[in-house]
């Protein structure tokens, strides 16, 4: 398939937002809520209410040399159900996200990674928050002590990445950085 180009008149760097006021509303040490009063694209008057994040969302597909990986079993309470999803949490703004990944492989797994590829960089849900999400694959894998944090209650599930993917395709895997590191992960390694 030929790649195409976006149409001539295409400008990324236009906002046709205007952004008239902005009044913060709530914060924890996870997000920042704020309230915009703005005019639309069309220039009517509404509001746009804005969940910022204090982390980078950081997923990882650990893949060992026999094709397996693991899935992080977690009951949300966001959702008021179980779910099964990719390792991941957050990483500090301010630290290099595969030092953040390596952390998190480390704590939600007991494994460790000595070859590292960032396979995706994506936004959660743009249209309520600016959470910025990136997925690694880590191979060449060796185990180490498990340490899950304190609000954790996880269950681990090693299985071969071909079923985690057909998880993902059925939809009883929905979490979307798990949904999308699988698929990408299976891509890349299709791809080599």
């Amino acid at each position: 398939m030929k790649p195409t180009l976006p149409p001539s008149d295409f400008d990324p760097t236009h906002n046709p937002w205007q952004t008239l006021s902005t009044e913060p509303k709530y914060e924890n040490p996870w997000i920042r809520v704020r309230e915009d009063q703005v005019l639309n694209p069309k220039g009517g008057p509404g509001i746009y209410g804005v969940v910022s994040m204090r982390n980078k969302a950081i997923g990882i597909v650990p893949v060992d040399a026999e094709g397996n990986t693991w899935l992080v079993g977690q009951y949300r309470y966001t959702l008021n159900e179980y779910s099964w999803e990719i390792p991941m949490g957050g990483g500090l703004l301010d630290v290099d996200i595969t030092e953040s990944a390596q952390r998190e492989l480390r704590e939600e797994t007991g494994l460790l990674a000595a070859h590292w590829t960032c396979i995706a960089r994506l936004h959660t849900s743009n249209s309520v928050t600016d959470e910025e999400g990136f997925v690694f694959l880590a191979e060449d894998l060796t185990h180490t002590e498990w340490e899950p944090e304190e609000t954790e209650d996880l269950r681990l599930w090693k299985l071969p990445l071909a079923q985690a993917v057909t998880l993902a395709m059925n939809n009883e895997i929905t979490d979307a950085i798990s949904v999308a590191g699988l698929l990408k992960a299976e891509k890349v390694l299709a791809n080599r």
